[in-house]
């Protein structure tokens, strides 16, 4: 489905990623880890199509994604950033709506159809019965279920009945700033919309970044492990998230990183 070949980003100087390349299959949901400035919110954004590498490309379904309509792009991958900050005060509902601007057409208007579409993402994310609320009153974890509802919003594909490409969503540390309660509510979220969208017949493809190694070993099947713009090591969890790896990309003792693996292999 997504596939990034030889990628290589550079700000200045530095070199944030170097010749990297990662498969994402159809209904596959992928985690990305490292540490701080290892690439990970780099590597989303061009596999997004809003950062353009400096060598190698992108495809999506074997097309170049840098030569697709972007709006035919934003009806197809949607982004949950890792910080959202609003100037104004919507409701929850207008957030989800949000969501539907690439199938609008210009100086359109929300429709039933639109309306349809938010409601059924905010419905997924447990947050319809907070759909009148302002954004800014909700706590942290409900926020995160907003966005991801318009995320939602914006992949529906109920006006496209004859496109069997499976939508993807792209989250950057999406349990980051939560508390621990939170981070496992999120988590769980994810997890089960990616789990009930399998039985459809576009399952919800997924890629994400995170420092959460739990989160990606009972959530993701399959992890990246980035360190200095470069792959170190893809696969299953549980082949990847090992005591070297661990120790040898994030710098610490093979004592201390021991204790990790009873959580990542649970």
């Amino acid at each position: 489905m997504l596939r990034a070949i030889d990628i290589t980003v550079a700000f200045g100087a530095r070199r944030v990623l170097d010749r990297v390349s990662l498969d994402v299959a159809a209904g596959s949901l992928v985690g990305v880890l490292g540490p701080n400035g290892s690439g990970k919110t780099t590597l989303l954004r061009v596999l997004a199509g809003t950062l353009s590498p400096q060598a190698g490309r992108v495809a999506l379904d074997g097309r170049d994604l840098s030569r697709l309509d972007r709006r035919a792009v934003a009806r197809r991958v949607a982004v949950v950033p890792q910080d959202t900050h609003l100037s104004f005060d919507y409701t929850v509902m207008e957030v989800a709506l949000m969501g539907r601007y690439p199938h609008l057409g210009p100086f359109e208007v929300e429709g039933p159809a639109d309306l349809a579409a938010a409601a059924d993402a905010l419905n997924a994310t447990g947050t319809l019965e907070v759909s009148e609320r302002a954004y800014q009153t909700l706590s942290g974890g409900e926020k995160q279920r907003v966005i991801i509802a318009s995320a939602l919003a914006q992949l529906d594909r109920r006006n496209r009945p004859n496109e069997h490409s499976s939508p993807l969503l792209l989250l950057d540390e999406p349990t980051s700033s939560l508390d621990l309660r939170y981070q496992v509510e999120v988590a769980a979220l994810i997890g089960g919309l990616h789990t009930a969208s399998i039985a459809t017949n576009a399952p919800l493809t997924v890629v994400l970044s995170t420092h959460d190694l739990h989160f990606a070993s009972t959530v993701c099947q399959t992890v990246v492990l980035l360190s200095e713009g470069g792959i170190v090591a893809q696969g299953a969890p549980a082949e990847v998230l090992t005591v070297e790896a661990l120790s040898t990309v994030y710098g610490i003792s093979p004592e201390l990183a021991a204790p990790l693996l009873p959580r990542v292999t649970s």
